[in-house]
């Protein structure tokens, strides 16, 4: 597989993460994943930054060094990335704007959920795009970074992602040939001190399904 760089220095490079394929090696080293790929291509290590789910799509980002990644990975971790992403949610969104903020830990099924006594504060803040007759458009911007903080908030205010097979109806989420989640935006600073916007536009496979609601 070829991958598509939306952005490239000496320190980061920035991948346009195509579904379907993982961020970092699975279980079985056989199956490809974006880390292994691009340590194919240099000659030194590439270090993970951060990671998107399998199913989702758009920025990933890369350091090419350790201090870079350090830098980098700081900024996750205090949670001052600037992260949008755009997800298509099932049902209608009343309101225009709003936050979600619930709490997030692991159960033992291995699946995130919300737990109001245990769980990490999780925060989203959402906006609606577009209404559909049984869909909504919407922007996200997870303030933390809890793993599938998106999909679960999402699901705990009954507006699943569309084709989550995790957090959703399963018979009606495979009628859906993909997770209608994408990274669409990361703004963070680099080592010069000054901010990057590094944008992935909605793949093909995205709009499709969104042409199809709207026609």
């Amino acid at each position: 597989m070829k991958l598509k760089k939306l952005y490239e220095d000496e320190n980061i490079v920035a991948i346009d993460k195509p579904e379907g394929i993982a961020s970092i090696p699975e279980s079985n080293p056989l199956i490809e994943s974006i880390f292994s790929i691009l340590q194919k291509e240099y000659l030194k290590k590439i270090f993970i930054v951060h990671r998107l789910d399998k199913e989702v799509s758009g920025v990933l980002l890369f350091a090419k060094n350790s201090d870079t990644h350090k830098f980098l990975y700081e900024q996750f971790f205090n949670y001052t990335v600037d992260k949008t992403y755009i997800a298509l949610v099932e049902g209608v969104v009343i309101e225009d704007f709003g936050t979600i903020d619930k709490p997030i830990r692991q159960f033992g099924s291995g699946k995130m959920g919300i737990d109001e006594l245990k769980g990490k504060k999780s925060i989203t803040y959402f906006k609606v795009l577009e209404r559909f007759s049984n869909y909504t458009l919407l922007e996200l911007k997870p303030k933390t970074g809890r793993r599938h903080q998106i999909r679960v908030h999402l699901y705990s205010i009954g507006h699943p992602v569309v084709g989550d097979l995790h957090y959703g109806d399963i018979i009606r989420q495979k009628k859906f040939s993909r997770l209608m989640l994408h990274a669409h935006k990361l703004e963070f600073f680099v080592r010069e001190g000054k901010k990057l916007l590094i944008e992935s536009k909605l793949p093909n496979s995205f709009n499709e399904i969104i042409n199809r609601l709207a026609n």
